[in-house]
């Protein structure tokens, strides 16, 4: 059975007070990545800082490859960035004793080099700490005075770290995938295309648990027996009891409640927290074990998430925003809060995460 995650999320904020269009060019939806790294200036890797627009990620790390005569094994990435967009990121070229092409002299259609450096190792999925966003909404209608209040709210106390709809395909189909995945009925899958299906088994899951913390009201609140995640980090400790020491942590968005990325393994809770999710999850049994036959193990995500920095302007009929946000976190899970928000017809509805 397909699943509709994005359809049935409850709002945090009280739901949007305003619709408008996103997506109208590729300017009005512009990510710049910000790298966990500093490049080495030497190595066999070429790293090059790219401007790419209505582009997918691994259509560009293809193009790099040819230009540089290389496997497209050679060239790496910290993280997938939207197809409709104007977006800025890392790339890294294994020359390993090549000659270094001239990048200037680059010619694919949105694509331009803006920067290269050496560096001593491949890129990795994750190696970044986050992304900036800048973002025009036309066609902007509804309470203007609600939907500043609404953004303050934001500012002030995070958003639900909801997974986007980009993550779950078209109509659901990557979990459709899934789901025909684990009940043996796809066979011959290649490892990216299962990683795409196991991930959004996990994201559905997710979204579930968030959704009910969300309905009760303490998605950004510290329950008994806790998994508290420290903010842009993986690291978290568990929290048997809740103190004054916790709450001014969580009010302070230095720390937040966490959900199950589902794996094999200890739920990683206890209390209050481990009782929630198992009755949210019993009915998701099959999805679970699915995940578990699969191999991976359990992990947390945070179920909240600051929007560092938040920028807004309302002008005649259109929103602009600026502002941060950890890798992994999704720009549209801030907007629905805010927005009713629409695209054009003719963009591919597949689009990538920003991660």
């Amino acid at each position: 059975m397909s699943q509709q995650p994005e359809l049935t999320l409850p709002h945090a904020h009280g739901g949007p007070a305003c619709r408008g269009l996103i997506r109208s060019c590729a300017d009005d939806f512009q990510v710049e990545e910000v790298a966990g790294f500093e490049p080495d200036g030497e190595g066999e890797h070429q790293l090059l800082w790219v401007e790419k627009r209505d582009s997918n990620t691994d259509w560009v790390a293809g193009c790099l490859a040819r230009y540089a005569g290389v496997s497209r094994g050679d060239v790496g990435y910290a993280g997938l960035k939207d197809r409709h967009a104007l977006t800025r990121q890392w790339f890294s070229v294994h020359l390993a004793g090549r000659p270094e092409p001239d990048w200037d002299a680059l010619e694919e259609p949105g694509v331009r080099v803006l920067q290269k450096a050496r560096h001593a190792r491949k890129l990795r999925p994750g190696a970044l700490r986050g992304n900036c966003f800048r973002l025009k909404v036309r066609q902007l209608e509804g309470d203007l005075g609600r939907l500043e209040g609404t953004l303050r709210a934001i500012a002030q106390r995070g958003f639900p770290n909801y997974f986007g709809e980009q993550r779950f395909g078209e109509r659901d189909g990557n979990i459709e995938s899934a789901r025909r995945l684990f009940a043996g009925e796809l066979k011959r899958v290649k490892r990216r295309q299962r990683g795409f299906y196991l991930s959004a088994a996990r994201s559905m899951l997710f979204n579930r648990v968030l959704a009910a913390r969300v309905e009760a009201g303490n998605w950004h609140r510290a329950l008994p027996g806790e998994r508290m995640m420290l903010s842009g980090t993986r690291s978290s400790f568990l929290a048997e009891s809740v103190d004054s020491e916790l709450c001014r942590r969580l009010d302070e968005m230095d720390i937040h409640p966490s959900g199950p990325l589902w794996g094999r393994g200890e739920p990683m809770v206890g209390g209050e927290v481990a009782a929630l999710e198992e009755q949210v999850l019993e009915p998701e049994r099959f999805w679970c074990q699915g995940l578990e036959k699969f191999g991976l193990k359990m992990e947390r995500r945070a179920l909240r998430v600051a929007a560092v920095d938040l920028a807004w302007r309302i002008g005649e009929g259109s929103l602009e925003l600026e502002f941060f946000l950890p890798k992994g976190c999704f720009a549209t899970a801030l907007l629905r809060e805010c927005l009713d928000y629409r695209q054009p017809d003719a963009l591919d509805p597949l689009r990538e995460s920003s991660t």
